[in-house]
């Protein structure tokens, strides 16, 4: 197969997994996402391909879908690997910016999933820090931030306060 083809046919899974997640189709998506990263690695080394940021947003993709499916551990594998990419690379392109919040986002969702509600509150703190510092358009930005913040109103009901009792801050100690 010629380079050019297996890219093509790359992206063409990605979307492909991107439609059926739209439709809720999400195992139909979870295989077109695995796809797609299987037909990049056959993508010859010398090609001028990024693997790994082609890998980032196939499993931000992929961790949604299968976070929809309840399949929250699988979830979290995959949120990881896509923040891998976009936490050392950072907000290069409008659209690897709205990945990253994703699978930040993805992350979350996943670590509540779990049972993991510290880091789940954590989590969801970042990513709401993240959509509203976001500059430029992002869908549904005022429903995002708020749902967020009832998932951390709720998480933060659960979650222990780390303080012991009696805490005081070290400028308190001096006032």
């Amino acid at each position: 197969m010629k380079p050019l083809k297996q890219v093509g046919q790359s992206y063409l899974a990605l979307s492909e997994g991107e439609q059926q997640s739209q439709q809720s189709h999400f195992e139909e998506a979870a295989a077109s996402y695995r796809r797609a990263m299987e037909i990049s690695r056959t993508i010859p080394k010398d090609e001028a391909f990024d693997y790994d940021g082609f890998d980032a947003i196939a499993h931000t993709g992929l961790s949604s879908a299968l976070l929809q499916l309840g399949k929250h551990a699988e979830g979290l594998h995959s949120a990881e690997i896509a923040l891998r990419y976009f936490n050392r690379r950072g907000e290069l392109h409008q659209d690897e910016g709205k990945q990253w919040i994703e699978a930040v986002h993805n992350r979350a969702e996943a670590l509540e999933g779990i049972g993991c509600l510290e880091e789940a509150l954590q989590a969801y703190r970042i990513v709401g820090e993240m959509i509203a510092e976001r500059k430029g358009d992002l869908k549904n930005k005022k429903e995002r931030q708020q749902l967020i913040e009832q998932q951390i109103k709720k998480l933060e009901a659960v979650v222990p306060c780390k303080k012991p009792a009696g805490y005081k801050a070290w400028w308190e100690f001096w006032s």
